[in-house]
């Protein structure tokens, strides 16, 4: 059986998906396919795998889950099954930590590590969906003052431009955690309202979802009037928000530029081969085209202990 890991590192990517997936579970099945979402994994199956925040890792724990999810894939294969996709947002990590960190999924490394390790080293296909910084940063940042988290002040937001770390280094940590794994990267701009897109991607399969998209883009951030409101609901200064109605763009036109060329800079690697660790999606062609062998064990990874990030 296949083991298609998707990392969707924003919530429309993943949202849309799930819910394309559900309305074609059938279909999905008649290929062979399930798909295993939020549900499933927040449904204590990845029990011990990653601590939730305040926990410490647990071997015993961790080969509990193990079982769990070997007897889980032994019926879905006896189910008929020979795909099975594996999705939820917070496999890669919380954004909360981005935030925290400044930094792109500080973590990402040991976490897929400890995935691996739950799945019996048996993930053959990693798909992780990545944006333009400036705006994966203006909707993490959205989202999170929608939930009360304070404005970012100028230095948080010069934080963000000037840590360094891009969707490269991102995708060199999970190439490090997951070496027998092909990795594929669908940019956002691309196939973020194509959800039958993005599973037929992963899956191999040309029509899983038979041609029917979502009808709507799924889980975007909130817009200013909405932001405006969250603030001044608990008394903060929502003056200090842009007027006007649509996007939030945080960022000044200098910072803004910054992160866009850390992004072009990420594409020109990925259409140049990657270093061999992964494939850019909708550019390089078909999904069974090879990537070129990596040379020797790569070595790059995060020494990060697990943070406050957990599936729930």
């Amino acid at each position: 059986m296949d083991i298609i890991l998707h990392l969707g590192a924003h919530r429309t990517a993943t949202t849309s998906l799930q819910r394309h997936a559900q309305a074609q579970t059938a279909a999905l099945a008649a290929h062979g396919l399930a798909f295993w979402g939020p549900p499933v994994t927040r449904d204590g199956l990845l029990a011990g795998v990653i601590p939730a925040p305040g926990d410490h890792f647990e071997a015993a724990r961790a080969a509990r889950a193990r079982g769990r999810i070997a007897l889980r894939v032994a019926q879905a294969r006896e189910a008929g099954v020979t795909r099975l996709v594996v999705s939820d947002e917070n496999l890669i990590g919380a954004p909360r930590t981005c935030l925290r960190c400044h930094r792109l999924y500080p973590g990402v490394g040991e976490r897929m590590a400890r995935l691996a390790d739950a799945f019996g080293g048996r993930i053959t296909r990693t798909v992780l969906s990545i944006r333009a910084q400036d705006a994966w940063w203006a909707s993490v940042l959205a989202y999170a003052v929608a939930r009360g988290h304070r404005l970012p002040s100028a230095g948080d937001l010069d934080r963000l431009v000037t840590a360094g770390r891009q969707w490269r280094d991102v995708i060199a940590d999970v190439a490090c955690a997951l070496p027998g794994a092909e990795i594929v990267i669908p940019p956002h701009e691309q196939f973020a309202d194509r959800p039958a897109a993005r599973l037929a991607l992963m899956t191999g399969e040309a029509d899983t979802g038979h041609g029917h998209e979502a009808a709507a883009w799924l889980g975007r951030a909130p817009d200013l009037p909405a932001l405006r409101r969250a603030v001044a609901r608990r008394g903060g200064d929502a003056a200090r928000l842009p007027g006007g109605s649509g996007r939030w763009h945080p960022f000044g036109a200098a910072q803004a530029a910054a992160l866009k060329e850390a992004y072009d800079d990420d594409l020109f690697w990925l259409r140049a081969g990657a270093d061999g660790l992964a494939r850019l999606a909708g550019e390089t062609g078909p999904l069974n085209a090879g990537i070129q062998p990596r040379d020797g064990h790569p070595t790059r990874g995060q020494d990060d202990g697990i943070e406050e990030r957990h599936l729930a």
